[in-house]
């Protein structure tokens, strides 16, 4: 629904609006703050099977679970952001991390980003990405399903993304020297998130409350009960 008439309106008026008729909107968006980001142990023994040994991790922190393999911290940078309307549904940014892995004693890779793709074709993946940002080219090492489990507390501003599937990506299966990796089951993710809601001042109902004050203010005579 557009309300391009209100556009003049709300322009000239917005201070007027605030001054007679102040309300609060109810945020049903939400950016990621803080948290972890743990890896399963089935994560090293599938890369394990395909000749990825784990031989060292740097700047990590306790996964969650504890029974997890390893955790990353998710950094300050992130702003990666959600609604809540309609279940949990990604808008836009990224989920920065800290922590780096090395396999094999050669290949380092970590301070990981978690972000949309766009035209990615890759079977059971939502879209959502990894990458490895140690490198300059960022290459995106896995894709990620949908989580088969959301769990948002509004009240306490937390959010958890269980049972991510990560699939080996195509680009990573080139740089392993083996195509047919691409798509590869390589464990599972869960992402803890501490989160804090977004205002929406520009959503519709504040529009329409603003127009509602200037009509009170100009047209004194009529009582508006409702928006």
């Amino acid at each position: 629904m557009r309300f391009s008439h209100f556009t003049g309106i709300i322009s000239c008026t917005t201070a007027a609006f605030i001054s007679i008729a102040p309300i609060q909107v109810e945020a049903a968006t939400f950016k990621v703050e803080s948290g972890v980001t743990s890896i399963d142990r089935d994560h090293e023994n599938i890369l394990r099977n395909i000749g990825l040994i784990i031989t060292d991790t740097q700047d990590t922190v306790p996964p969650i679970p504890s029974d997890y393999l390893v955790g990353f911290q998710i950094d300050s940078d992130t702003n990666f952001t959600f609604s809540d309307e309609g279940g949990f549904t990604p808008l836009f940014g990224t989920i920065e991390h800290i922590g780096t892995v090395t396999f094999n004693q050669q290949i380092t890779v970590g301070n990981f980003s978690i972000g949309f793709a766009p035209g990615r074709t890759v079977p059971n993946a939502s879209g959502l990405v990894l990458r490895d940002t140690v490198s300059s080219v960022n290459p995106i090492l896995f894709d990620l399903s949908a989580p088969q489990s959301v769990t948002f507390d509004e009240q306490n501003l937390t959010l958890t993304l269980a049972d991510v599937q990560l699939f080996i990506s195509p680009e990573f299966a080139q740089t392993l020297g083996d195509s047919s990796l691409a798509g590869l089951f390589a464990g599972t993710a869960r992402i803890d998130a501490k989160v804090a809601a977004v205002p929406e001042t520009g959503s519709a109902l504040a529009i329409l409350a603003a127009g509602a004050a200037v009509l009170v203010a100009r047209f004194s005579t009529q009582k508006i009960k409702s928006i």
